[in-house]
This record gives structure tokens, C-alpha cells and sequence, in this order.
């Protein structure tokens, strides 16, 4: 049972994920702008869809075929991006101080990391 929610949430975090990289590869100046980001030029589009949505495809491709395979070794890079995306959000808060704004990303990550890394151990990796 406890596997079979965990596979549903790990597929659900992958589909977002590679929904938002979607999202950024079409139209990555209002996508961006949800996420507190703006790119000036082509380049700055570019860097939002590849760097951006790289990041996205990666953690949504990796976590859905995660959940497809049931394969907790594929959920390593997803939770590890996640994780480290917390830090880079904490660093800003110990450097510029917490505004509430930033608050939903860090709880959104972390429960992230939390969903793939259970999915990691329930599907036979410790």
C-alpha cells in the first residue's frame, strides 16, 4: 500500500516537474515570472529554457521513470537537485533574511526531498 502511494506521488512530482520544463521551453518569460525570474534578450530566454528547464526535465523525466520502473536509484538526482536547491534558498535567507515569499518554495522542496527520497528506500534503495 505504502509503495503504491509513494509511486503515485513520486509519478505526480515527475509530471509537474516536466510539465513546468514544458512550460519554460514554450513561453519562459511568463513562466519564469512565476518563479520570481526574468530573462533580458534571447540569451536570458535561453538560459531560462535550458538551464531552467533542463533542471525541471531532468527531475521530472528521472522521477517518472522512477515511478514507472519503481526504481529507486533513478530518484537519487531528483532529491539531490531538490536538496540542493534548499540550500541555495537558505543561503539567500542567511544572507538577505527570510521574506514570506520564500517560504513556499523551501516547504515545496522539502517535501519534495522527502517524496523522493521515501520513494528511494521503498523501492529496494537504502
Amino acid at each position: 500500500m505504502i509503495k503504491t502511494v509513494l509511486r503515485a506521488l513520486v509519478g505526480v512530482v515527475g509530471a509537474l516537474a516536466l510539465v513546468l520544463a514544458l512550460r519554460l521551453w514554450i513561453d519562459p518569460a511568463a513562466a519564469a515570472a512565476n518563479l520570481g525570474l526574468m530573462g533580458r534578450g534571447a540569451l536570458g530566454l535561453a538560459s531560462l529554457r535550458a538551464d531552467v528547464g533542463g533542471f525541471f526535465a531532468v527531475a521530472g523525466l528521472l522521477s517518472l521513470l522512477g515511478a514507472v520502473r519503481m526504481d529507486g536509484r533513478l530518484l537519487t538526482a531528483p532529491a539531490l537537485l531538490a536538496g540542493l536547491a534548499i540550500t541555495g534558498r537558505l543561503i539567500t535567507v542567511v544572507q538577505a533574511g527570510l521574506t514570506p515569499d520564500q517560504v513556499m518554495p523551501i516547504v515545496v522542496e522539502a517535501v519534495l526531498v522527502v517524496v523522493l527520497v521515501a520513494g528511494r528506500r521503498a523501492f529496494g534503495v537504502r
